[in-house]
């Protein structure tokens, strides 16, 4: 008689998964702790804690609901530290004719396992919106591929925010009102602390003995790993940062990491939230009075549209997605991405933020150091592997069309309209960095000026054939044909002479990144 053996994955700790509602019941579960997992890039110690914490607490679970559960622990003697031969090795070792999984949010997870063979067989990931079939079929003939399309495409499918036919508010879009700076006077929500248990700190021990030297703190872990703690922090999101989100979401504090966002998107990434319960309940929380709407808005659209949006264009685009570099940048990373050694003190400190929390909100990574490495040229597959490894909510899936896509613009534009490129106005308006920063960001020139200055003209510069026809460029080149010839050339003088200083570690892909980050 056939038995089955089904591999949940690290992100994939959902009770609803197809793989488990219909195994039958002499199917054998497992989980894996693998060395391979951890260390493709050198993930943040936070991040694994996390994985291998929730991974441990999700297969207690799964035996109190009767399941038959073998979990492969990191140092268990006879553990082949590759996911696909570990699950093989059990396999025969249980007397599993077949292996089942549920689609894995990777693409090379997903191409090793399509080379294994009929043993293998996948599963949908039921956990989305929108399957990656159903996406297929909304890009069927089109012309144009935009997020806002594809977001009122979803509202109008699912109903959130409808009434009726029409959007709540009147509009299907308040991006508009959620753009407020950061004020000094806000008294910003302290999230709840998840008491480490003793899986916790096993793990976090664990964590550092193998993974120690990885970018990244263990002080001040304070991720969920269990479905009761993400609900917890869904509650408090509710409760005490919902209001305030919409308008403040792209606002950035020198001193708090955190402000109004709700940080659940490594829950959901994990599976210990579904992304449906969490817009239900932001949508309820409006209804209800206890959220304005530019705010439930904003929050649900980079849930539905943006997070289901980039899933979608990622399985449609890999594998050839990940090699795109339309504005051919070659640069390495910043060796200070892996310090946080600089005088800039907007890149310092998200940078110390991510060290020490393993996250940095969404503006942070697109307008900081996304767009510093855009400006300077840096190499897609370095920057997509240092997101990849220092957020703890980034899988590949969420990460590589944001990272390559968004705030790069190295797909030339498929998934972006225009390139997210800023002067240190931008940073200045929204934050309050430059008041503690040694550079001035009124100046240009100069020893004292803002390098983000210079570096955008000089962006805007090297790019000019490729970007001059863009509709949304067109003021922007205007304003610099209009400056005299000696400013210009002053203006790209003290660019080139800041990227010629610019210390950067050796061009890196996967598996080419071990010296950089081992030194620090």
């Amino acid at each position: 008689m056939s038995r089955p053996l089904i591999l949940i994955l690290g992100d994939q700790l959902s009770e609803t998964l197809d793989v488990l509602t219909q195994a039958p019941d002499d199917a054998l579960i497992a989980l894996c702790e693998v060395h391979a997992e951890g260390e493709y890039v050198p993930h943040h110690p936070q991040k694994i804690v996390m994985l291998l914490s929730a991974m441990r607490h999700f297969a207690d679970t799964l035996r109190d609901k009767g399941y038959q559960v073998h979990y492969s622990a990191l140092d268990d003697d006879d553990n082949r530290h590759d996911l696909l031969e570990e699950a093989e090795r059990l396999a025969e070792a249980y007397a599993c004719d077949e292996i089942r999984v549920t689609h894995p949010g990777e693409w090379r997870l997903f191409e090793r396992i399509q080379r294994r063979g009929t043993r293998w067989r996948l599963y949908p990931d039921n956990r989305f919106y929108c399957s990656i079939d159903a996406f297929g079929e909304w890009m069927a003939g089109r012309k144009r591929f935009r997020m806002e399309d594809f977001y009122r495409h979803m509202r109008k499918q699912t109903g959130l925010l409808m009434q009726a036919d029409e959007p709540a508010g009147g509009q299907w879009n308040f991006d508009h009102d959620n753009r407020a700076p950061i004020d000094q006077g806000l008294d910003f929500p302290t999230p709840p602390r998840h008491r480490m248990d003793a899986t916790t700190q096993a793990v976090a021990e664990l964590v550092a003995t193998h993974f120690g030297e990885h970018f990244g703190t263990l002080e001040g872990f304070n991720w969920a790993v269990t479905r009761r703690q993400a609900l917890g922090d869904l509650r408090h999101f509710l409760t005490h940062a919902l209001a305030d989100f919409g308008t403040y979401q792209d606002a950035i504090s020198d001193r708090e990491p955190l402000l109004y966002h709700s940080r659940l998107a490594a829950a959901m990434n994990i599976g210990l939230l579904s992304p449906q319960e969490v817009c239900e309940a932001v949508e309820t929380a409006w209804q209800e009075g206890r959220a304005p709407i530019n705010a439930a808005e904003g929050f649900i659209r980079q849930i539905l549209g943006w997070r289901e949006y980039v899933r979608g264009i990622y399985w449609q685009r890999m594998p050839g997605y990940k090699q795109e570099n339309r504005l051919n940048a070659r640069r390495g990373l910043p060796a200070f991405y892996w310090s946080g050694d600089t005088d800039l003190r907007c890149l310092q400190r998200t940078i110390e933020m991510t060290r020490d929390n393993a996250y940095a909100h969404h503006i942070q990574r697109l307008m900081v150091t996304g767009n510093f490495a855009l400006l300077c040229g840096v190499s897609p597959a370095a920057l997509c592997d240092w997101y990849l490894a220092v957020y703890a909510d980034a899988f590949e899936w969420v990460e590589l069309p944001n990272t390559l896509g968004m705030t790069l613009y190295a797909d030339g534009g498929y998934l972006g309209s225009k390139p997210y490129c800023a002067s240190g106005k931008y940073i200045d308006r929204m934050s309050d960095h430059c008041r503690h920063c040694r550079y001035d960001v009124k100046q240009v020139t100069g020893d004292d000026a803002c390098p983000f200055n210079s570096l955008y003209w000089h962006f805007l510069e090297r790019h000019r054939e490729r970007l001059k026809g863009n509709q949304r460029m067109k003021l922007i080149y205007g304003s610099w044909d209009k400056m005299a010839q000696s400013r210009r050339e002053a203006i790209l003088t003290q660019a080139n002479a800041f990227l010629d200083r610019l210390d950067t570690e050796p061009p890196y892909g996967r598996g080419e990144h071990a010296e950089g980050y081992r030194r620090r």
